[in-house]
């Protein structure tokens, strides 16, 4: 198995709650993670269909089952239970107690936090992260590959072709957690919208003219879109501003958790047509700030990160704020680099009157002492934030 870093952290936080809480996408690895983790714990999914109708008849019948505590999988499949888990961890009056995961954020997050609240710690668990595969598993020739075959486990695990798992991965997605969260009519229109999501990667969001691409109101995109980031297919990259009010003017910029997904999504079927494929640059933007939330959830961090654009222009791709300052990247698909990626920096630092406090240029070549101390490859993106 490969070790996943936000492992001891769940471990460290059981002992501090009576309930954890690990969300992510599916796939993910949650399910395995939480079994190792906490092996002396009973497991149950809610998934099954005979389980699930008996948590939902009868919750209190359930929950006698495990008494004392365990791993309940999918508990967005009877969010009702969540109160009841409630009204038991409050009896006990003891951490410990309950794992509870699930792949609907929001709705999810929604339910915790009403019944939950204090009770709890939330964390994210996203597909395998550079860090944790280079760990385990030799690095790959390339970071073409990477994009190629994405990040979820099961591609790793058991070695299956990325664009057989990953087709199976959206037609599941498609077929049974849509219907779980919407009434969705028309699913070839949807399966078309997500395609033309996947093409605009690394674009800030139009909504008006993503709706008349797909034939769908702006409205309409909208609700897709937040059906698409409760389910962790995509997300969203807020633009940075210190006048809080004129970020909310601003279009977020559109990115999927798993690269290997987008690129499938766009057509790409072979490793060879990434070379030349016009998005090459958007996938490697991808890439990078995936793994940079990566960093910081599997670390168990809110999202902190957002990109800046100014009116004529200027441009950085990522920056991460904490209370010990900014750090940038910028992000360039090519292997050969020179200081002028690095202008832009000095830009923001001038109209923002804020001080970036790192700054790195990410770049997909092999040779990290070519360029100095701040060119640095998406291997380096976890060292780069963790200061951070």
């Amino acid at each position: 198995m490969i070790e996943r870093t936000l492992a001891n952290k769940l471990k460290d936080s059981f002992k501090k709650y009576p309930v954890v809480t690990l969300t992510g996408p599916r796939q993910s690895g949650k399910t395995t993670l939480c079994k190792t983790v906490f092996k002396d714990l009973p497991y149950v999914n809610l998934e099954e269909p005979d389980i699930r109708k008996f948590a939902q008849d009868d919750p209190r019948g359930f929950l006698k089952r495990y008494s004392e505590g365990g791993i309940i999988d999918e508990i967005q499949r009877v969010p009702d239970l969540v109160s009841y888990i409630q009204v038991l961890v409050d009896s006990k009056n003891k951490n410990s107690q309950f794992v509870l995961t699930g792949s609907e954020q929001f709705a999810l997050s929604q339910t915790i936090s009403q019944s939950l609240a204090g009770r709890t710690a939330v964390f994210h668990l996203l597909p395998f992260s550079l860090r944790e595969l280079n760990l385990k598993k030799p690095e790959l020739a390339n970071f073409d590959e990477y994009i190629y075959k994405g990040f979820m486990p099961r591609i790793y695990d058991h070695d299956i072709e990325p664009n057989r798992a990953l087709a199976d991965y959206f037609e599941t997605y498609v077929e049974r957690d849509l219907r779980n969260l919407s009434q969705i009519q028309d699913l070839n229109t949807f399966r078309t919208f997500v395609k033309l999501c996947a093409g605009r990667i690394g674009n800030t969001i139009n909504y008006n003219k993503l709706g008349s691409d797909a034939g769908i109101s702006h409205s309409t995109v909208r609700q897709w879109l937040s059906l698409l980031e409760a389910s962790y297919i995509i997300f969203r990259l807020e633009p940075f501003h210190k006048n809080i009010r004129r970020r909310l003017t601003k279009s977020p910029k559109l990115y999927f958790h798993d690269v290997g997904l987008a690129r499938y999504l766009i057509g790409i079927e072979n490793i060879q047509q990434i070379e030349t494929h016009p998005l090459k640059g958007a996938l490697f933007e991808n890439l990078v700030i995936s793994e940079a939330l990566k960093n910081r959830f599997h670390n168990g961090k809110d999202n902190n990160l957002s990109y800046y654009q100014d009116a004529i222009g200027n441009e950085i791709d990522l920056l991460s704020t904490t209370g010990t300052g900014i750090t940038g990247l910028e992000i360039k698909s090519s292997s050969t680099m020179n200081q002028a990626h690095t202008k832009n920096f000095s830009k923001f630092e001038k109209a923002t009157q804020e001080i970036l406090t790192k700054k790195f240029v990410v770049y997909a070549g092999n040779d990290i002492e070519a360029y100095g101390a701040n060119f640095i490859t998406p291997n380096s993106i976890s060292t780069a934030l963790e200061v951070n």
